[in-house]
């Protein structure tokens, strides 16, 4: 049985063109969810400020609001992935949808900073059933080659361009509504696509796996990372060898490796550690993670650079984001033509060379710059993480069989989660050590601020250059054709009523 004919078995589209149209009606619906759990990542960048006047939070806490997200999301994307396999993907898609929802509303309510941040934890959960669910139908829903790869570069591009507008929704909610709307959004978004789902998406589950799960694995390494994540954010206060800091870094590890064990010995394990023995899916997960903390950490010290350095409004630094969002979808189809004419790694490179060189030339506004002098040529330039997003999609998905396409589906974007939010802790930890620094050699708070800030960009865009050899050493262009070939001729077969010879 085909992918497709495996969806249409459960509810999918008909045959022949009302079958394609039926699949391009479920993939929008598909992709408003999934631009809802990209969003939801910075939306909350630009009302930092107001959030932390309101609920009054400590400066060094604000990072949580957007990695409590992040880490959640991440960590149980796996799990998410597993329980859509075999349970339902659109099942589970309605569930994370409505618990996406309800943490929103409670987002939106509340009146501690703790509150909101558990309840951004939950929100990342949520998101966790929802995009690993999401992915893997359309996944199935389009055969391996053109046709999906079309399909992966509008989700590549939907999910490039997330990121910025959400700060972009972020900064005019936050001016003219008040910061609780960025969460309202979610409300009446995500009560819509309820109410769509079951007549527009179809179910589709992998027949004949039993139901095994690994909750286990899936708290040993949630819990890794977030003890990893608090390590590296007390670090400038505590010290990088105090013994504190050392001691959370070591049971972090152990966490890390008893998850590895975990994997190795489950019945059904979270994370099939086979899966590696594809390189190019391994070679898209490392540049993913890479991606991620790269890219949104860049997000997170550029908005923090506009609003605290420069006083941008949050709509005015919303505004300047768009410069990003928009170079992203310019470029979204080019790059989805390009991957498959070309090479992934060839695209995937050309994009990580061009958005590290953007974060660098950031990394040079000066303390009383000005938005088209010393941000406009580092905005376009890094709209180019389009040209990642889009190949590091479909390489991660590239050999994948319909058994592990919700395991696939959920670790190609727990590494971008996980890497974003471990990104964002580094770039905030070294923010504020090397402005420390600076303040005590005398320097005035702004110039030392922007020096810090300084800083946390060249880590930044440093972080996005090393993932380019990354990509030409474990992406592999015959792994792509190979995969391609095998699959056309599992689906020609699938389709003879019997075996039949070879021509």
């Amino acid at each position: 049985m085909t992918a497709v004919d495996a969806s249409n078995a459960h509810g999918g589209g008909k045959a022949g063109p009302s079958g394609q149209v039926h699949r391009w009606r479920a993939f929008s619906l598909l992709a408003v969810a999934y631009f809802m759990t990209a969003v939801d990542m910075l939306i909350v960048n630009v009302a930092l400020p107001t959030i932390s006047r309101k609920l009054h939070f400590a400066q060094a806490d604000l990072q949580w609001v957007v990695t409590a997200y992040a880490l959640t999301f991440g960590g149980f994307l796996l799990l998410g992935g597993r329980a859509a396999d075999l349970l339902g993907r659109r099942r589970v898609f309605t569930a994370g949808l409505a618990l996406l929802t309800a943490a929103s509303l409670a987002c939106a309510l509340a009146t501690s900073g703790i509150f909101l941040i558990i309840m951004r934890g939950v929100q990342g959960l949520g998101a966790a059933m929802v995009l690993p669910a999401a992915l893997s139908i359309v996944m199935n829903m389009f055969t391996e080659g053109a046709e999906r790869n079309k399909a992966l570069g509008l989700w590549g591009a939907i999910g490039a361009s997330g990121a910025t507008v959400g700060v972009l929704a972020g900064g005019a909610l936050t001016r003219y509504a008040g910061w609780p709307y960025i969460f309202y959004l979610n409300v009446v978004v995500g009560g819509a696509a309820l109410l769509l789902t079951r007549r527009v998406v179809p179910e589709s589950r992998f027949e004949g796996a039993r139901r095994h799960y690994d909750p286990l694995g899936a708290i040993t390494v949630t819990g890794a990372l977030v003890i990893v994540v608090y390590a590296i954010s007390q670090a400038p206060s505590v010290g990088w060898t105090a013994a504190r800091t050392l001691a959370l870094f070591a049971l972090a590890a152990v966490l890390l490796a008893v998850f590895v064990a975990i994997e190795a010995r489950a019945q059904a394990p979270l994370l099939p550690l086979r899966l590696f023995r594809l390189k190019t899916l391994a070679g898209s997960n490392a540049v993913g993670f890479l991606l991620g903390a790269s890219f949104y950490g860049y997000i997170f010290i550029g908005t923090l650079y506009m609003q605290q350095v420069l006083g941008y409004s949050a709509m005015n630094t919303g505004l300047a984001w768009l410069a990003v969002g928009l170079t992203g979808v310019v470029l979204a189809g080019p790059a989805q033509m390009l991957v498959t004419r070309t090479s992934i790694r060839v695209v995937m490179a050309a994009g990580l060379t061009l958005t590290g060189a953007g974060i660098l030339w950031a990394a040079q506004a000066p303390a009383h710059g000005s938005f088209w002098a010393d941000l406009a040529g580092p905005f376009f330039l890094t709209g180019t993480v389009t040209w990642i997003f889009i190949p590091v999609s479909i390489g991660a998905l590239v050999g994948v069989t319909e058994r592990d396409a919700g395991v696939a589906s959920g670790l190609i974007d727990s590494s971008q989660q996980l890497g974003g939010a471990i990104g964002i802790a580094i770039a905030s930890t070294v923010t504020a050590t090397r402005t420390r620094d600076l303040h005590t050699q005398g320097h005035a708070i702004t110039d030392a601020l922007t020096g810090g800030l300084h800083t946390a960009l060249w880590v930044c865009g440093l972080i996005a250059l090393a993932a380019v050899p990354i990509a030409f050493l474990l992406i592999r262009r015959t792994d792509i054709t190979q995969s391609t070939t095998t699959h056309t001729t599992t689906t020609q077969q699938s389709q003879l009523p019997e075996p039949a010879p070879a021509d």
